[in-house]
C-alpha cells in the first residue's frame, strides 16, 4: 500500500504543485496512533484544494510503483558503489564493470 505521504506528492504533481512535508512546509501529515492511520491534517499548497480520500486512492497503484522503484534505486545505488572505485573500475577494465553493473541491474529490477 502507497504511503500517504506519496499519494499526496503525486496528486500535488498531478496538478502542477508540490507538496513539502513536516512543520515549514505546506502539508502536515499526522498519525493518532489510534487504528485510522495517518490523514492530512493541514494542508496549505496555494491554488490547490485539500484532496478527497477518494481523489487520493486513484494514486495507489501509482504510489506503489514509485515506492518500488525508489526502493530499487536505493538498493541499486548501494550496490554499484563510490562513484571514484567505479571510474577507476571502468579505466582498468570496463568489461568487468559493464557485467558487475548489469548483475546488479539484473538482481534488482525496476516495475
Amino acid at each position: 500500500m502507497a504511503s500517504l505521504s506519496t499519494k499526496v506528492s503525486l496528486y500535488c504533481t498531478a496538478n502542477s504543485k508540490t507538496a513539502s512535508f513536516g512543520a515549514e512546509g505546506n502539508v502536515i501529515l499526522q498519525d493518532d496512533s489510534d487504528g485510522n492511520g495517518p490523514y492530512i491534517k493541514t494542508w496549505s499548497v496555494d491554488g490547490l484544494t485539500k484532496p478527497t480520500d477518494a481523489q487520493l486512492a486513484t494514486y495507489e497503484t501509482a504510489g506503489n510503483t514509485q515506492e518500488t522503484n525508489n526502493t530499487v534505486r536505493y538498493t541499486r545505488k548501494a550496490a554499484y558503489g563510490d562513484i571514484g572505485d567505479q571510474l577507476d573500475e571502468i579505466f582498468k577494465d570496463i568489461d568487468a564493470w559493464k557485467t558487475r553493473i548489469q548483475a546488479v541491474k539484473d538482481a534488482n529490477p525496476k516495475s
